[in-house]
């Protein structure tokens, strides 16, 4: 009895470890609930408690994912889906994999993303499990946007919106507007982009979603950028900045600080683009995102393109497009043809005016393969 009752109040303090753990990540304080699922993880595979294991892998696979530590949450996820298929659990083994899915995604494997999605799709399919599906259409449209099919990934994004509408999923709906104002802004549908993403943010606002507030306002800062209203893009930059810092999120942030660079070089600060695109660049590097890296490297080429700096700008330029054809990554692709395409023109001396407006043939070609509202005349490129 005494053995017994020991166990009994073991499991009642992993079970307060646990809750504490949940309700730090709703708050989206992700180190501190991720310390308490490594502890509470230690004392499930003292107790052999494999649905306990199982949660507090597949919850540190979440954590370390939404930090940037890709590497971990691949790790994460797969003792994850090995506990999960130990104890017969194929919905478990889904959910992990989508997890897992997820994190190859943002290491630009988006392949490796789209088949394990897929595979979860299916099992969620034969389980009947809406939310499932929804959360996979989500997951994949994402995974399509990375590959350059951007009508792909709006169209995919849009069902799962239906589907999250039906089950009256704030959160759902609004990742999903998210979604489909990132893609419309990758499409050239800047208006589009800015009234998803506002309304998003609405959603986030009045859930108390931290994450999806500073997701938001990034995607609203870049919305603003596409559209010239640079002191709007700055604005919501820095409110994305401020909370992505205060969730410790890297990943999002970097993007966030190369929305920024972009801006400065749209508006000829290029020292401050500078700074903001090497600080990104760090970040993308220590996440090994190659596709983060690969839009640095387009920044800092067309800094040195306008400084009329050539052999610089056709180093980082053609390291561009090398790594958008090794990753198959259409659109960024098109992106680096574009600015090479512009070196033609650095024989004349940049001269008053010319300097941020040099003239080129641009890519129209390679955009409109895409199906996307793309194309250059003179630089800067305001890339989406």
């Amino acid at each position: 009895m005494e053995k017994s009752s020991g166990n009994s109040e073991k499991s009642l303090k992993t079970d307060n470890i646990l809750s504490d753990a949940e309700e730090l990540r709703e708050k989206a304080l992700y180190t501190q609930s991720l310390s308490l699922f490594k502890r509470a993880l230690q004392r499930c595979t003292k107790m052999h408690d494999l649905e306990g294991t199982y949660h507090c892998l597949h919850a540190s696979g979440d954590l370390y994912r939404m930090t940037g530590n890709f590497d971990l949450a691949v790790k994460s996820y797969m003792k994850a889906m090995e506990v999960a298929r130990e104890n017969n659990a194929s919905a478990k083994v889904a959910d992990a994999a989508v997890g897992l899915g997820l994190s190859f995604r943002a290491q630009g494997k988006w392949k490796e993303a789209i088949k394990l999605i897929g595979e979860s799709g299916r099992i969620y399919e034969k389980n009947h499990d809406t939310p499932g599906i929804a959360f996979t259409l989500w997951a994949e449209a994402g995974a399509l946007r990375i590959k350059g099919d951007i009508a792909g990934a709006i169209r995919t994004f849009r069902e799962s919106f239906k589907i999250f509408k039906a089950l009256k999923d704030t959160q759902g709906i609004g990742y999903c507007l998210c979604g489909i104002g990132g893609a419309s802004r990758m499409a050239g549908r800047f208006r589009d982009s800015l009234k998803y993403y506002t309304a998003a943010n609405r959603l986030f606002a009045s859930s108390g979603d931290i994450f999806g507030k500073a997701y938001s306002c990034c995607g609203i800062g870049n919305a603003h950028r596409m559209l010239g209203e640079y002191k709007k893009a700055f604005a919501y930059f820095t409110k994305a900045s401020g909370l992505y810092e205060t969730i410790g999120d890297k990943v999002s942030y970097a993007y966030t600080l190369w929305g920024l660079g972009t801006a400065y070089k749209m508006t000829g600060d290029y020292k401050k683009a500078r700074g903001h695109f090497l600080l990104a660049k760090k970040f993308f590097e220590k996440t090994k995102d190659p596709r983060g890296i690969i839009y640095c490297e387009l920044g800092f080429g067309e800094i040195a393109l306008l400084e009329g700096k050539k052999a610089v700008a056709e180093r980082l330029l053609s390291a561009a497009l090398k790594g958008s054809s090794e990753n198959d990554f259409a659109l960024e692709k098109c992106h680096a043809r574009s600015l090479i395409s512009f070196m033609d023109n650095l024989g004349h001396p940049p001269g008053r005016g010319r300097k941020r407006g040099l003239s080129g043939e641009g890519n129209d070609t390679c955009y409109k393969r895409l199906g996307v509202r793309l194309g250059f005349r003179t630089l800067p490129l305001n890339i989406p």
